[in-house]
């Protein structure tokens, strides 16, 4: 069970649990809060957990035909008002993070640590423009059909046959996503800020996770966002879904994380 919060006529569904300082759980593209349920429920034993459904996710409604990151932001900031949290720790997985870090950008003060998992600091390249592009008419053609093809390729190739049940239930909550949903957020990401500058300057802890063998991000990439920065790193040797492929790893490291912060 979950709550809604109004935001500018949209209703924006969200999870809260357990107490202490408070952490907020942000999914990515075609996910929804279900993707934070055993990270949530080890989390909530010490802190207060809040999971949100962003725009044109999960129960989320959508807003328009464009859900900007800094939109999305803007209504986790919404979610945090109603709650009366000043200051949280963020984790955001792919999507998630790039909403995280527009919403650090707007909100620097309000920020108690930042974790990106699977995602990147860094603008779409031309040729990720060019995709995201493709991507949109492949959706208007047959929406149903391009999640069910999309969803194992975040997978390392190995994995796609020994998770294939977890893949079934990945693939199950993306397809209750909304025509409309995927082409908003697809356009929103497609226009995103760079802010790498937040890794260099940001003013509180944080970490990046990311797996070697990423097949949406390019792990030296990732590596070069850090560099030089007090950024920690923990790397897996699979895919663009730690919390699946690495599952109990994963979470140690953010449970970790979270502590330090």
């Amino acid at each position: 069970m979950g709550s809604f919060v109004n935001y500018k006529n949209t209703s924006i569904h969200f999870t809260d649990t357990g107490k202490g300082t408070a952490v907020v759980l942000l999914h990515g593209f075609l996910e929804n809060c279900t993707m934070w349920k055993e990270t949530a429920d080890l989390l909530c034993k010490r802190n207060r957990v809040i999971c949100v459904d962003l725009l044109g996710h999960g129960q989320t409604e959508n807003r328009g035909y464009v859900h900007s990151m800094d939109e999305m932001a803007t209504g986790v900031a919404a979610v945090l008002n109603h709650l009366r949290i000043r200051k949280a720790i963020f984790v955001g997985h792919s999507m998630g993070g790039y909403v995280a870090l527009a919403f650090a950008e707007m909100h620097p003060d309000h920020v108690k640590g930042l974790c990106l998992m699977n995602s990147t600091s860094r603008a779409d390249t031309e040729e990720k423009k060019a995709s995201r592009s493709k991507a949109i008419q492949l959706v208007k053609k047959n929406h149903l059909s391009f999640i069910r093809t999309s969803i194992p390729l975040l997978f390392r190739s190995k994995n796609r046959k020994l998770l294939r049940t977890e893949i079934n239930e990945v693939k199950q909550q993306a397809l209750q996503t909304s025509k409309q949903g995927v082409i908003a957020a697809l356009e929103g990401m497609k226009i995103r800020k760079d802010r790498e500058v937040l890794l260099h300057f940001g003013p509180y802890p944080k970490m990046l996770i990311l797996g070697k063998k990423d097949p949406v991000l390019k792990f030296e990439d990732l590596l070069d966002q850090v560099r030089g920065t007090q950024t920690a790193v923990i790397m897996f040797s699979e895919g663009h879904m730690s919390h699946l492929e690495n599952k109990m790893a994963c979470i140690e490291a953010i449970k970790t994380f979270v502590k330090k912060c």
